[in-house]
């Protein structure tokens, strides 16, 4: 099939679908954490856990997707003991794609949630506070409803970005057809490939309509949510 996608095409696009939606749900809860940690401390070892979570944004992604390979892998620290102690393998499987999506996605997720805690008015935290509330309760009911916008803004651009996810991916889990090949490497296998130009051609529509889309809906969700926040 030349024209539209064929099986395995499609088999990528929601194997991509479903690693960019698990890599952006399980990193979301780190992500205002280490945001939140990044906003309001100043502590020993700031810079260097800052520099940590941008990474990923200045590293090759293949350096990214070994380092991963060498720490997740069946006989690396964290995945031998992982497989070992659960059964868990990530290296050469999708939840290993979900991984590295989530690691290279992870940097746009924590400055989005970063900007918009930066953006809050302290005064409006003290007021909570001064009535008696403690910590926990005023970021629950002062800053988390503030920083909402923030929150779907960088979500969407980090599901964006898992979607695009390439370098790391290909390198931690390699590209096995229905297993762990994505849209983008999905891509790279079909230009191999004489006479495959109409899947790249599909594939590559399907990847910026999904981009575009994801970007599109940030923006309307963080105006609603900015809207009814105000109060218009």
């Amino acid at each position: 099939m030349t024209g539209w996608l064929g099986p395995e095409a499609w088999q990528a696009v929601a194997l991509s679908l479903k690693v960019s939606t698990w890599a952006t749900v399980v990193s979301l809860p780190f992500g205002i954490f280490v945001a939140f940690v990044l906003a309001r401390w100043r502590f020993p070892g700031w810079h260097l856990l800052n520099a940590l979570v941008h990474a990923p944004l200045v590293l090759p992604p293949v350096v990214t997707g070994y380092l991963l390979l060498i720490g997740f892998g069946r006989r690396g620290p964290i995945g031998g003991f992982l497989y070992d102690t659960f059964g868990i393998t990530l290296a050469f499987a999708w939840t290993g794609a979900a991984l590295a999506a989530a690691t290279m996605a992870f940097p746009l997720l924590v400055r989005s949630i970063r900007l918009a805690l930066e953006a809050v008015d302290p005064k409006l935290e003290e007021a909570a506070a001064s009535l008696g509330a403690s910590a926990p309760w005023v970021f629950a009911t002062v800053t988390l409803p503030l920083i909402v916008p923030g929150i779907l803004a960088g979500a969407v651009m980090a599901f964006a970005k898992a979607i695009g996810e390439f370098g790391a991916t290909i390198t931690f889990v390699a590209a096995i057809p229905g297993e762990t090949q994505t849209v983008p490497s999905a891509i790279y296998a079909f230009l191999q490939v004489p006479g495959a130009e109409g899947q790249v051609i599909g594939l590559v529509l399907v990847a910026i309509t999904i981009s575009l889309g994801a970007v599109l809906l940030s923006e309307w969700l963080a105006r609603r949510v900015a809207d009814r926040i105000s109060g218009a």
